[in-house]
């Protein structure tokens, strides 16, 4: 993302870029938000003026349903709720946002932002930082007891990666009125409801063990997905408990 270089190199000819990096997750971001702006917010910035200068004509990037928003005053959240961040993550995220709407202004380059809700399933790194379906079946796989940061009633919104990729490839087909899209299943899972499916699924024995809860956890996030239905015509087709099947049976393949 930093290489201006290489962007210049690349860019040229391309429609339509899909802007997912991070280097950071919320814990890390707050551990050290020097980096965090830096790494994300100031090379985004660069990929920008790249776009610019090579004629990109739409940019789809991929923020946070989670973050952005902060404590949820009610929930499902819309993409109207306010936006109070309580990470450097969520920072950064909203602060990429509005420059995409400046940059709109400023040289009509043509944006969209998805909020994903907790994305999971094949592929996703186990022992990753983040991803607790993923994270809980690696650990389950390996014989671990899964981790639970507090009493484990906080609640979020799972989105099986199948549904998320088709929201964005329609955001790059659709011309929407809006510019900014929720992209979740709209329901919520408490971890310890997650857990139980997690149970119902694997061949193996699932124990799990409690740590202290982390601040930078939400108490729950849920999502409005109803403008990205009517907009983008789009709804989630997979189940939670459909998602975790698929997910575990691929990381049986991959032992």
């Amino acid at each position: 993302l930093g290489n201006k270089g290489l962007l210049g190199t690349i860019l040229p000819g391309v429609d339509i870029v899909f802007h997912l990096v991070s280097t950071t997750v919320p814990q890390s971001s707050n551990e050290s938000p020097v980096f965090d702006i830096q790494s994300n917010l100031i090379d985004t910035i660069g990929l920008l003026d790249a776009c610019v200068a090579c004629g990109v004509k739409k940019v789809i990037f991929f923020s946070s349903g989670g973050t952005v928003y902060g404590i949820p005053r009610a929930v499902p959240v819309s993409e109207d709720h306010p936006t109070e961040p309580i990470s450097s993550y969520g920072i950064v995220k909203l602060a990429i946002e509005k420059y995409l709407h400046l940059y709109n202004r400023l040289y009509s380059l043509p944006y969209t932002i998805l909020r994903p809700s907790n994305p999971f399933g094949v592929r996703q790194n186990p022992s990753g930082p983040q991803g607790a379906a993923a994270v809980f079946l690696g650990r389950v796989a390996q014989g671990l007891p899964i981790v639970v940061w507090g009493d484990g009633e906080i609640v979020r919104d799972y989105i099986e990666i199948h549904d998320l990729v088709r929201a964005a490839i329609l955001s790059a087909e659709t011309t929407a009125k809006s510019q900014v899209f929720n992209i979740g299943s709209g329901q919520g899972t408490s971890i310890n409801t997650l857990i139980d499916i997690i149970r119902s699924v694997v061949d193996k024995p699932v124990t799990k063990m409690h740590l202290p809860a982390r601040p930078f956890d939400v108490p729950s996030v849920v999502l409005d997905i109803s403008r990205a239905q009517a907009e983008l015509k789009w709804k989630p087709q997979a189940s939670l408990e459909d998602g975790i099947a698929r997910t575990w049976e691929w990381m049986k393949s991959v032992e």
